[in-house]
């Protein structure tokens, strides 16, 4: 690493040293772009990773509410306003017991390169609370999200800032949040919140956006080298939207997924998942994963990490860092060619290091799961024009944007002479964009 990028990891280190995620995000489009910072010293003259390793505002608050015993709760709640270079912020919002500040500022930090990507106007942030859904009534929910919502609506705005949903936050969730923000403004602002229900301005193929679009990534990796996804055998971690509509856009393509998870463990059906079953288990029934095997007695569940079953590919769809060095030497052993990150950062640095050097190849997370982000940024615009695309419209759009996401990776490790590795590719091609865009707006 040159000088300049040693000097910036440090400084950030020193300045965020009980923020290790956040670290680990820094550090990986750190080391990444180093031919390009090695072309274009001007960028040291004017702090251009310094202030782009900098959240232009972070906001942490608290969240009083009344649960149904008629007890006080007090969470914590975040909005970590990070790059607003080439539109307004933009990222999800996720409740969950593990939300604290590093976590919320390394996926904002991987949010702005993720929007850069899609070729889209929107800037990058992330947001939250320590909340956990899980064993809440909807009435426990409705009250906490009406807090939540009652600080946050002074940091956002269709012009401003643009949350959606996460790990924690699905429809009913952003449904009470738009609620309370329309009841507070007093005004409908359709673009102030994405993953809306279709009956009051949501789009179509949103559910199932970062799915299907972590497949059409997939797939074009694939045919780059000369295979697909066609007889493939898949695992997946998770089993929220991610995961259940990924494992849909597989089956589609070919492939069959014999595995996927949840936080106690995994289901495995070596005649194929049935996804209709796991829908129903968790967007219905909001159950745990071990229900599958209620209905489907040849199934087999264990409490354990699901990357220890043999697969050609594997989707972590679920968590940061769920794939350790240790599972990624067993999906290597096991005959794994491709890994395709559904969920953010969901391979620790050495996990990945280690899949390249082994020639697997890895569809990274601000590239792979874009497609999310990019249909909440089509949902924006229906939200602006007054109209709204039918389901064939939407997914064409978020199929075209995947493409030419994974062109720009393909066409960046070309460039800097790293063919094949799309970890650094989609590092170099978002910075390069957000690069000129920083120069071009003056020392802000």
């Amino acid at each position: 690493m040159n000088k300049y990028l040693n000097n910036v990891l440090e400084r950030t280190k020193k300045l965020n040293n009980n923020e290790p995620e956040f670290l680990q995000a820094v550090e990986e489009v750190l080391t990444s772009i180093e031919p390009v910072i090695d072309a274009h010293s001007e960028y040291e003259n004017s702090a251009l990773l310094e202030r782009m390793t900098e959240p232009e505002r972070c906001i942490l608050f608290r969240v009083p509410w009344v649960n149904d015993k008629g007890e006080v709760i007090v969470n914590r709640g975040y909005r970590i306003q990070f790059s607003s270079l080439i539109g307004p912020y933009k990222g999800g919002l996720r409740f969950h017991p593990s939300v604290n500040l590093s976590i919320m500022k390394f996926l904002g930090f991987e949010q702005i390169f993720k929007n850069a990507l899609t070729g889209l106007p929107i800037g990058g942030a992330k947001g939250g609370s320590d909340f956990d859904p899980k064993g809440k009534s909807d009435n426990e929910i409705m009250r906490f999200c009406q807090s939540f919502m009652t600080e946050l609506y002074r940091h956002i705005g269709q012009d401003v800032d643009v949350p959606a949903g996460d790990i924690g936050v699905g429809g009913r969730e952003i449904g009470y949040l738009f609620g309370q923000y329309k009841r507070i403004r007093n005004a409908y602002e359709g673009g102030v919140l994405t993953g809306k229900d279709i009956c009051y301005g949501g789009s179509l193929a949103r559910k199932e956006a970062t799915g299907y679009g972590l497949m059409y990534f997939m797939r074009e990796m694939l045919n780059a080298h000369n295979n697909s996804l066609n007889g493939k055998i898949v695992t997946i971690s998770g089993s929220g939207n991610v995961a259940i509509y990924a494992a849909q856009k597989a089956y589609a393509m070919g492939a069959k997924v014999v595995a996927m998870s949840d936080s106690n463990g995994y289901i495995y059906d070596e005649n194929g998942i049935d996804i209709e079953s796991v829908k129903n288990i968790k967007e219905v029934q909001r159950g745990r994963i071990k229900e599958y095997i209620n209905k489907h007695p040849q199934a087999q569940y264990k409490e354990s990490k699901v990357w220890e079953i043999k697969a050609d590919i594997a989707l972590p769809c679920a968590t940061q860092n769920d794939i350790t060095l240790e599972d990624a030497k067993k999906l290597v052993s096991n005959g794994v060619i491709a890994i395709g990150e559904g969920a953010n950062m969901p391979c620790t640095y050495e996990a990945t290091q280690y899949f390249i050097k082994n020639n697997v190849l890895v569809a990274p997370a601000k590239a792979a799961n874009a497609g999310g982000v990019a249909t909440s940024a089509i949902e924006m615009s229906q939200n602006s024009m007054r109209y709204y695309y039918n389901f064939e419209e939407v997914d064409q759009k978020l199929e075209q944007i995947m493409v030419n996401i994974f062109k720009q990776c393909k066409n960046a490790s070309e460039k800097y002479n790293h063919n094949g590795n799309y970890v650094i590719g989609a590092n170099i091609a978002a910075f390069e964009k957000l690069a000129s865009a920083m120069t071009m707006q003056g020392i802000v």
